[in-house]
């Protein structure tokens, strides 16, 4: 059962905390990716492969285990668990839990409202999946209850020291939690995500986002008073204006002890469209585990190995594995849209 929030201190964990795997939800025919299944069900496999060989575990929610069991590779099932779960998308960052350690020292997982972000797309069965698995047993860690407050895991980040940063596009928007203004809001996160700092990043934006602007597409934290952000230094790009005030104003960021932000600058790839519109493809959308750091590329050599190198610098000591997200970017989502990382504790050893 779900656990009363705590009021005591906590810290929403930092990526590179210790973890025991990656969450997925698997593409499926009901979902808007059935008029390219085959093409993104080749990338989920692709990235599954590379969680394996980090030797994390890999839990995957889907309505037809067995359509996932048949796709993947017959090695790689001792480290995968499938769950069957009814999804509308498989954006999982979005609606799974978000941990946090405790001032016991304990962790807990929080289960926060998941409303399609801002009630543009259905998610009546995404937002009950965090639920669906607990009552499962899946869960190995208590989770507390938040759906009082619309959050989404791409919307914030943890600098584990304190800081959390977010966008005032996103968490600002009367289609989420339109009774609380910022200083309200602002409350609420130091609350259940124990920062006492707010960075509230006010501008920057991709063309196609349907986020209303996550920080996860925009500006990471990285260990060691890091963050890497997207960049632009084309002057013709529509991008150019909004970055370059974003950047301006990520210079003028400190933590929570008032030391400034050590700033790399991530670029941008070729622009990528689909039969309408430009996508919002970005290096951002990088995943953390414990011995690699998965980067999206987009078919750019040039700015897939930039963006990789840099990356790598923030995270010595990791392998830096790029993904080929060309698919995923279809759907206006990239690789760390499509997975959330789950602290150590969180799940049942496979034996």
């Amino acid at each position: 059962m779900y656990q009363e929030r705590r009021h005591d201190n906590v810290v929403l964990l930092p990526e590179w905390d210790l973890q025991d795997g990656v969450m997925l939800a698997w593409p499926h025919a009901g979902t808007d990716w059935a008029y390219m299944l085959d093409q993104v069900t080749a990338c989920y496999v692709e990235l599954c492969r590379a969680i394996v060989e980090d030797d994390e575990q890999l839990l995957i929610v889907a309505p037809e285990t067995d359509e996932v069991l048949q796709a993947l590779p017959a090695e790689l099932h001792n480290r995968i668990t499938v769950v069957p779960t009814v999804t509308n998308d498989t954006w999982t960052r979005d609606y799974g839990p978000l941990a946090v350690r405790c001032a016991d020292g304990s962790v807990a997982l929080n289960d926060f409202t998941f409303n399609g972000w801002g009630m543009k797309f259905a998610a009546d069965c995404d937002n009950q999946v965090n639920r669906h698995l607990l009552e499962l047993g899946v869960w190995q860690l208590p989770m507390q209850c938040h759906k009082d407050l619309v959050l989404e895991g791409g919307s914030v980040e943890s600098d584990g020291r304190g800081t959390v940063m977010t966008t005032t596009s996103c968490l600002l928007q009367a289609n989420r939690n339109p009774w609380f203004s910022r200083e309200q809001l602002e409350v609420e996160l130091q609350s259940r995500l124990g920062c006492s700092k707010v960075l509230w990043l006010e501008h920057g934006s991709l063309t196609g986002d349907d986020t209303d602007g996550h920080i996860d597409t925009l500006a990471r934290f990285a260990p060691g008073g890091v963050i890497l952000y997207t960049g632009c230094d084309d002057p013709d790009d529509e991008h150019f204006t909004e970055l370059q005030l974003m950047e301006q104003q990520l210079k003028t960021f400190t933590d929570a002890h008032g030391d400034h932000y050590h700033l790399i600058k991530l670029p941008m790839p070729s622009a990528t469209f689909d039969e309408i519109s430009r996508l919002p493809a970005t290096y951002a959308n990088f995943l953390v585990m414990n011995h690699q750091v998965l980067v999206p590329t987009y078919g750019d050599a040039v700015n897939d190995d930039a963006a990789c190198r840099l990356i790598a610098q923030a995270f010595v000591g990791r392998k830096v594995v790029g993904i080929d997200c060309r698919a995923l970017i279809c759907q206006h989502g990239s690789l760390h849209c499509a997975t959330m990382q789950l602290p150590a504790g969180a799940l049942k050893k496979k034996q």
